[in-house]
């Protein structure tokens, strides 16, 4: 962990400390750290759709067939589907 110094807005300090309880965390900060952390996997993941959507169709234009990109897809998210299903 790094120690980072922030400015928010009080309401929304308060806000977190209020309802950090209710949500099991033990604390408004390990909130705020969750929050964080899901905005950035959310744009992360829709960054990385981009690109992979981006990399489909330029091999498309090369001349890759949907038979092979299918193949290759499907080496690709079957191991990460596990992963998910085993956390």
């Amino acid at each position: 962990m790094t120690t980072i110094t922030i400015r928010m807005p009080e309401d929304v300090i308060e806000d977190l400390k209020r309802i950090a309880p209710l949500l099991g965390f033990s604390g408004y900060q390990p909130l705020a750290r969750a929050y964080i952390g899901q905005g950035l996997r959310v744009d992360l993941e829709r960054l990385e759709e981009d690109h992979v959507s981006e990399l489909i169709a330029s091999l498309r234009r090369h001349g890759v067939s949907d038979d092979v990109l299918q193949a290759a897809l499907q080496e690709v998210i079957k191991p990460v589907a596990n992963e998910l299903s085993d956390s």
